[in-house]
């Protein structure tokens, strides 16, 4: 809808946030679907104009937002809110929410960035098929919480991220986003096309890629390379 929206001839204006009741098709990474309780999570999407970047560059707005909603939940919910790269938002070893980025780019310009964020806030119902790997704020604690305020929380962290941004300030960026990722620090089990390996996450490419150290070699994957696996390594 935003996109439909930013595609007029009348341009809304940065920070413009539109908030839906009840997401039943949302879309994600890999063009995979979720559904929502209506009324029960937060689904909404900002859009920011972040031009100052280069194109080459974007994958720093993917890391501010992220580390954004982290910290907003991790005030409520403790250290144990992570990033799951490239941009989910697991609990422990569940998916607290996600979101996705879309870029609109002008020639070399990055113009628009429309940004869809889904959290699972007070459903306490998942369907058969996710109800071992999603959780949300209620279950956690154990009482329901105000959606609008916890929509204030995220894009106050996110406005913090985003001047940060603007100003430049990259030097702390990719470490900090790093220290935050589900699985930093552990070696654990990972599969690419019919191989399965342990590996530890040491870095992230400037476009985004995920390195994992294996046998003291890192190696880069794309997201759609890499799945990350829970059993034992």
């Amino acid at each position: 809808f935003m996109k439909m929206l930013v595609s007029k001839s009348e341009p809304l204006p940065e920070g413009t946030v539109i908030m839906a009741d009840h997401q039943y098709a949302g879309r994600g990474q890999k063009e995979m679907t979720w559904y929502t309780e209506p009324g029960k999570n937060l689904t909404f999407s900002l859009l920011l104009k972040p031009s100052f970047l280069k194109i080459s560059d974007q994958f720093s707005l993917n890391m501010v937002v992220s580390m954004a909603v982290r910290k907003a939940l991790a005030k409520r919910l403790g250290e144990e809110v992570r990033v799951k790269w490239p941009n989910d938002i697991y609990y422990k070893n569940q998916k607290l929410g996600g979101m996705l980025i879309e870029n609109i780019l002008a020639g070399s310009t990055y113009k628009s960035a429309i940004i869809g964020l889904g959290i699972n806030v007070n459903q306490q119902h998942f369907t058969e098929q996710i109800a071992t790997k999603a959780i949300s704020i209620s279950q956690i604690l154990q009482a329901d919480v105000d959606l609008i305020q916890v929509l204030a929380e995220i894009c106050s962290y996110i406005e913090s991220g985003y001047l940060k941004l603007k100003a430049g300030n990259f030097s702390s960026l990719k470490a900090e986003y790093i220290s935050v990722l589900y699985r930093f620090g552990e070696i654990a089990a990972y599969r690419q096309s019919d191989e399965v390996f342990s590996g530890e996450i040491s870095d992230i490419s400037p476009e985004g890629l995920l390195g994992l150290r294996r046998n003291d070699t890192t190696f880069y994957y794309n997201f759609k390379e890499i799945e990350f696996l829970n059993h034992p390594v």
